[in-house]
């Protein structure tokens, strides 16, 4: 028997903003004498919306108003209702999550869009939705090849580097297509603060075709230098974003491209056809080292990202899953390994422990006494790697009573930095979504 979520992606860029609707299959893939395994089977994009400008109050700024009527325009062209949306996200990504009010947008947006529908940010998460959007970790599976793929926008570049079909180490360096803003006549509307010491110009000077090259082939040094391609150079550590990690790529990996600039690394198109110089960056891309070995474009290049979020950031927790007095969703709790650290949050946090294997009735019922301890008069929210939170959930709300809050899910591997969504039921399971701001592991 199977079950269907109605999954929403939002992606509000440094140049551009667009939507998913996709369908997510949820199925029972444990016998019919066994305890429920559920997933998610198979994932259906039923509609993409056109490319939208990212719409802006100032520099500093997005319009927030703006990016509702957007959402408003596309959710009545989907022909979908707010309330029918089960989950999904929402990632403000590149330059755009520098500006002053991208944390409120979010906010507004993650409850107005949807009840499940979740506000994140991050170039490591951005690094994996657009790797997963494109078929990079999915071509990397099929072919056992070592892929490094290469997200570039118009503010950010989001690596990922894809190892046996699994994502091991992502990494964000300030190279786009945006950090220029050119009108038709060339003089600059605006130079990004990133370009500081690398480019002499600024927003009123003119400048022509080969000066833009001349900076594109420079930034893309930077892009050889993390794919292990070139040196690196001490003047490339200003490109790096602050919560960036680190990549050690394989010799001979397969590097793969998405994101807007993508579109201009095969294709070639006039310098100022998109008012930036996102144009020059794809020629200097396809004149680099980085493709003169194996490259390939991403089966999704522009909506990687957005297509990522739609489909791929969902997951299903196990199926012997405890609550009591929950009211779903439940959003961005920040996640935990210790009673010592969960004790210095501000408010409600998410408990993460491995487990034990089989465990005996002792044993629960002595883990359920100490987690009861740590958490004193917050509600009680744990997550465990090992299938054992029905019982452990059990025993916490008898020591608690029966208005107490407890939530206990399993088969979820979080680790501290994390945050956690989790939706209502989808059969015995429950639908989370895990936001790692760090992932270099």
């Amino acid at each position: 028997m199977s079950e269907v979520l109605l999954s929403v992606g939002l992606d509000v860029g440094t140049t551009s903003s667009q939507m998913v609707l996709s369908e997510l299959t949820v199925e029972n893939r444990a016998g019919s004498l066994a305890v429920p395994e559920m997933e998610i089977a198979q994932r259906k994009i039923l509609y993409k919306s056109p490319i939208h400008f990212t719409p802006l109050l100032d520099c500093d700024r997005v319009d927030g108003e703006k990016l509702r009527e957007i959402v408003d325009a596309e959710y009545e062209k989907a022909g979908i209702r707010k309330p029918e949306v089960d989950t999904g996200a929402i990632i403000i990504t590149g330059e755009t999550s520098r500006k002053e009010n991208a944390r409120t947008v979010l906010e507004q947006l993650s409850g107005y869009a949807g009840d499940f529908v979740v506000a994140t940010a991050g170039p490591d998460l951005e690094s994996v939705l657009a790797a997963k959007g494109a078929g990079a970790v999915e071509y990397g599976e099929k072919t056992g090849k070592k892929v490094l793929h290469m997200d570039i926008g118009g503010g950010t570049s989001n690596l990922a580097l894809i190892e046996d079909g699994v994502i091991t180490a992502t990494a964000c360096l300030n190279v786009g297509g945006r950090l220029l803003k050119i009108r038709p006549d060339g003089c600059l509307s605006y130079v990004s603060p990133v370009l500081e010491g690398i480019f002499g110009k600024k927003a009123g000077d003119y400048v022509n075709r080969e000066e833009v090259l001349e900076l594109a082939r420079e930034l893309v040094q930077a892009l050889e230098a993390a794919a292990g391609l070139r040196e690196k150079e001490s003047w490339m550590a200003g490109l790096k974003t602050a919560e960036s990690g680190v990549l050690e790529p394989p010799e001979g990996a397969v590097i793969s491209f998405s994101g807007g600039v993508a579109d201009c690394i095969d294709a070639a198109q006039p310098w100022l056809a998109f008012g930036d110089m996102g144009p020059e960056l794809g020629r200097a891309i396809r004149e680099s080292r980085l493709c003169r070995g194996e490259y390939r474009l991403g089966e999704e290049t522009i909506r990687a990202t957005v297509i990522g979020a739609g489909c791929h950031s969902a997951r299903l927790s196990g199926s012997t899953v405890f609550y009591q007095n929950i009211r779903f969703p439940l959003k961005n709790l920040p996640v935990v390994e210790s009673a010592e650290r969960l004790r210095s949050l501000d408010g409600p946090g998410v408990l993460a422990l491995p487990g034990e294997k089989s465990p005996e009735y002792r044993q629960v019922a002595r883990l359920a006494a100490e987690i009861i301890r740590s958490f004193g008069e917050r509600p009680v929210y744990l997550a465990l790697r090992e299938d054992m939170a029905k019982a452990l959930g059990q025993q916490i709300a008898l020591g608690l009573g029966q208005s107490a809050q407890v939530l206990c899910i399993d088969r979820v591997s979080l680790r501290e930095g994390d945050y956690l969504d989790v939706g209502a039921p989808v059969g015995p399971a429950l639908p989370v979504v895990i936001k790692t701001l760090i992932l270099n592991r």
